[in-house]
């Protein structure tokens, strides 16, 4: 029962710091109570903390009470609600990925796809092809519970992990939902490594400002993690640069950011892409 008011409390105290952290005063007498509490692990909801320049940077001011990385963080668990259904931001993903499968795209790569959410979720909306190959890749103990989960509720075994991003070199599409923000390298960064890059890249709920990039740190309770925010025009003038030609874009509002006592870091919706490599057509 304490532990329960304690989580209530932390949470309502993260309630008003977010909703306050803007007024006159509030940085002098609410921001050392709200990083107490933040450093803390809990059960509902996610938090942030802090401005940062870097991954390194953030990574650096991240308390030592929780890991700081997904790997050994007990997070395999996490999402599985997701196998059954999706979210509404999932549906322009479920669109351009039902219409690349009809032409004949066989070959995905789900970059920081967890244990295959997206491939199970979406297995309800969409006709998987038998010749389907959905390769996961994530940190090694996440790959090791998906391989696990797999074995039951895959019999088809269309689905295959790697903890190699290299992988990707090959594929189709690169999909990727809520998972950019993680990683200590960029989409561009990780596709320009790549001798054979997917021609079709799709990116889903993935923080970005319209002007700045930076990071923040993000407790998800069982860890405190850097946690990226791009650029928008950084970010699409990279994968320009890189031969890719936005084909849509999207907003989803069922996503925000807030970061106490960081006015200008104010998002309020996360993006997504469908990026087409523009020599695709010669090959």
């Amino acid at each position: 029962m304490e532990q329960a008011d304690g989580n209530w409390l932390a949470l309502k105290l993260r309630h008003i710091a977010n909703e306050s952290a803007e007024l006159p005063g509030m940085r002098l007498v609410g921001k050392p109570l709200y990083e107490r509490i933040f450093r803390r692990s809990h059960h509902y909801g996610n938090s942030y903390s802090g401005k940062y320049a870097s991954y390194a940077e953030a990574k650096a001011a991240a308390p030592a009470t929780l890991p700081t990385t997904y790997a050994g963080a007990g997070t395999s668990g996490m999402y599985l609600e997701q196998h059954e259904r999706i979210r509404v931001s999932d549906y322009p993903l479920v669109y351009w990925l039902g219409q690349l499968l009809r032409e004949g795209q066989h070959r995905i790569f789900d970059l920081g796809g967890h244990i295959g959410v997206s491939y199970y979720g979406f297995r309800r909306y969409l006709d998987y092809p038998a010749d389907l190959r959905w390769q996961v890749h994530d940190v090694p103990d996440v790959v090791e519970a998906g391989r696990d989960w797999a074995r039951q509720h895959d019999p088809e075994a269309r689905l295959q992990f790697t903890d190699s991003r290299g992988d990707a070199s090959g594929q189709d599409v690169l999909v990727t939902s809520g998972a950019l923000q993680y990683l200590e390298y960029t989409l561009p960064e990780l596709l320009q490594t790549l001798q054979h890059p997917p021609v079709h890249v799709l990116v889903n709920l993935v923080p970005m400002h319209p002007t700045q990039g930076y990071f923040t740190l993000q407790n998800i309770g069982r860890a405190v993690l850097p946690y990226r925010v791009m650029a928008i025009p950084e970010f699409t003038a990279a994968m320009e640069a890189l031969g890719y030609v936005a084909q849509d874009q999207w907003h989803s509002a069922e996503r925000y950011l807030r970061v106490p006592f960081e006015p200008d870091c104010r998002i309020d919706g996360y993006e997504g892409f469908y990026f087409r490599r523009r020599d695709a057509g010669s090959e």
